[in-house]
């Protein structure tokens, strides 16, 4: 299962996100491998930490890194696992502290020798402690783009984790998208409460197709199967669904954590310090993020001008609405 939810060749390659570890690291291989611990709060099959798990899989692979990890990690055992991994003598820590933001960076002051890079909706601390941001929101506003112009009820529908202000950012991205090419599209919002529960997203995206709802876009794994028991349209968040889903997914709003795995890495390798924030690293402009599409599903002008922005975006003269507000 899990190998099916790793973003797909097909989806690297069309949307340009497949960058070496040399891109970023040029020394690596000529260094002796980085220690590097993955601490995962939900399984890996979960879609945001296959996406970090897979990036640093293939590190290990090309011999950049050593690689341990640990999976399904509660709120209430993170730091401890923190704590375990420095003293094993992890040089880097890669993880998540969205539920224990206070305490994470309690645990990388007493251990100023380990570098922590974690997804966090805080910001950097010391030398050590530094943060990343999930943002394929861009590819999520593209992909609303084309759903705005798709729709028949006028009704689209978003299911996400909890209203954090990351996941608030990818929703209203995808919403904001909809509404520039369709000001009087309705937009339902759901919040299922965790980060891994495949079974009550999909309850939750059942509950959009009864509200009206004709195309899903889901922040959770578990969405996609709502739309493919009623026969509509969903977009995918972070990897590429479409060959799980190929008559159901016809968007997906990619993103890499290869791209900030790899500043991370430099930065340990040259001693510098981490406590900075990753976030930009996986960025659409950056090569971090971007939107992989099936052609022909949405009408030819709304792929063209969705098209037409993705360019502006990369360009950087066009960036999307940057919203952490709880959608409304």
């Amino acid at each position: 299962m899990i190998d099916k939810l790793l973003i797909s060749r097909r989806g690297v390659l069309a949307s340009g996100l497949a960058l070496s570890a040399s891109a970023f690291i040029p020394s690596a291989r000529a260094a002796a491998a980085v220690k590097v611990a993955g601490i995962h709060g939900s399984p890996v099959e979960n879609a945001w930490n296959s996406v970090l798990h897979k990036a640093l899989q293939d590190a290990a692979a090309e011999g950049a890194i050593e690689y341990v990890f640990s999976e399904g990690v509660s709120g209430t055992d993170y730091p401890r696992a923190m704590r375990e991994y420095a003293e094993q003598g992890a040089k880097l820590i890669i993880g998540e502290t969205f539920p224990v933001e206070k305490q994470a960076r309690e645990v990388a002051a007493d251990y100023p020798e380990t570098a922590f890079v974690m997804g966090s909706s805080g910001k950097e601390a010391g030398d050590n402690f530094g943060v990343f941001g999930t943002w394929n929101f861009d590819g999520a506003y593209l992909a609303g783009m084309l759903a705005g112009k798709m729709t028949k009820s006028n009704i689209v529908g978003s299911v996400g984790a909890m209203p954090i202000p990351e996941v608030n950012m990818l929703i209203n991205a995808f919403g904001a998208g909809v509404k520039a090419v369709n000001p009087d599209a309705k937009h339902l919002v759901t919040f299922i409460g965790t980060f891994f529960d495949p079974p009550k997203a999909r309850e939750a995206g059942l509950a959009q197709i009864d509200a009206g709802a004709d195309i899903l876009f889901g922040e959770r794994i578990g969405t996609a199967d709502a739309a493919k028991e009623r026969s509509i349209k969903s977009v995918g968040s972070l990897i590429d669904y479409t060959p799980r889903y190929p008559d159901t997914v016809f968007a997906n709003a990619l993103w890499n954590f290869r791209p900030i795995l790899n500043a991370a890495l430099a930065d340990v390798a040259a001693g510098k310090p981490t406590g900075r924030d990753y976030t930009a690293y996986g960025l659409m402009k950056e090569g971090g993020s971007d939107i992989v599409f099936v052609k022909g599903v949405a009408p030819a002008e709304a792929e063209a001008a969705m098209e037409a922005k993705r360019a502006e975006i990369k360009a950087g003269t066009f960036e999307v609405p940057r919203i952490m507000d709880e959608p409304k």
